[in-house]
């Protein structure tokens, strides 16, 4: 491989790190612009509108129904989102309280005790309740993250509608713009590459899509059953913490589940524990294999890809891993990167 090959390899991983962070919400509008084009070729064509005409239809047609959905949805998760937020400071309050009053009654125990056992003992309690403060930090940690990025989060909104609007205006130059920078007899090349890839990051972004509608519905049925209060809300901040691999949903089910066991409430508590188990045996299971099929990738590269990216780079390695992986088989398939070992 030579130094050109792997200079442009890096700055690639650099864009698509880059594109994934900061350009977010312009990756998904060219996404959601891609999708819209096929109906843009249709007011073209049915009604002969000129490309600005029916690229702002189709637009508006994509702003209306998603905030329509917002509102019909979001009004009542919103609603709980605030109710529930309100009542978490309690929930900690209590929770340290309890602590405390644990402590205390096993001190009452153990006076009598001889002294190595009661070291021993002191030692046990201490990392319990060190492990207890953690967890409930956790959660505290993932609710005020959660309230924290709402402002963030309708800028990005913002943001994300208008590049919308101004990709769909001028994606039918974009292309021929990227074509361009390449001589003719690798256009064909680069050509099917462009092609695969919007076929595997389409796959990716359903797959992504698919498991976490079920995540959603499994939380949601099982805090239905265990009767829980702001099932709408919590099942929402679910999915939200479940982007972290192997521990997403236990930074809210575990310390949430573990804290009802020690105040009484067995049911509960052990329900969310087994809720917290299910669905991450469940997203293990089913992850490699939808991403797979979705993307054209083996289910043993697509784990391997989950995983290493997420190493190498946090939570948005969970992303650009798999992508690195569908660019590469897209290349390969377009004729690039078709190297032998020779021995």
């Amino acid at each position: 491989m030579t130094i050109k090959t792997i200079v442009f390899i890096a700055l690639g991983l650099l864009l698509l790190y880059l594109l994934f962070t900061v350009g977010a919400p312009f990756l998904l509008a060219l996404v959601v612009a891609i999708f819209l084009e096929p109906l843009n070729q249709l007011f073209m064509k049915r009604f002969r509108m000129n490309r600005l005409a029916a690229a702002t239809v189709s637009s508006s047609i994509f702003t209306v129904i998603l905030i329509g959905l917002i509102a019909l949805l979001g009004v009542k998760v919103v609603a709980e989102l605030i109710a529930f937020f309100k009542k978490v400071p309690n929930y900690f309050e209590n929770a340290s309280g309890m602590v405390d009053d644990l402590m205390i009654q096993a001190q009452s125990l153990y006076q009598h005790f001889p002294p190595d056992a009661i070291a021993t003992l002191e030692e046990w309690l201490m990392g319990l309740t060190s492990t207890l403060t953690k967890m409930v930090g956790s959660l505290s940690n993932s609710v005020i993250a959660v309230a924290s990025s709402i402002p963030g989060m309708f800028i990005f909104f913002i943001v994300f509608l208008v590049a919308v609007y101004m990709i769909s205006f001028s994606l039918h130059t974009m292309k021929t713009t990227v074509l361009s920078m390449f001589d003719e007899k690798s256009q064909p090349q680069v050509n099917g590459l462009l092609n695969n890839l919007k076929k595997s990051i389409f796959g990716f972004l359903r797959s992504q899509f698919i498991l976490s509608a079920l995540t959603y519905i499994i939380s949601l049925v099982g805090l239905l059953i265990l009767d829980v209060k702001y099932p709408l809300a919590i099942a929402l901040l679910i999915i939200l913490v479940d982007i972290l691999p192997i521990l997403g949903t236990g930074s809210v089910l575990v310390p949430w589940g573990t804290y009802l066991l020690l105040t009484g409430d067995l049911y509960t508590g052990v329900g969310l524990i087994i809720l917290f188990l299910f669905i991450t045996v469940f997203r293990r299971i089913v992850e490699p294999k939808i991403l797979g099929d979705s993307v054209g990738i083996g289910s043993l590269s697509a784990l391997v890809s989950l995983y290493v990216g997420f190493k190498l780079v946090g939570v948005i390695g969970v992303f650009l891993g798999p992508l690195v992986v569908i660019i590469y088989m897209a290349a390969r398939k377009a004729g690039l990167f078709q190297m032998k070992i020779r021995l």
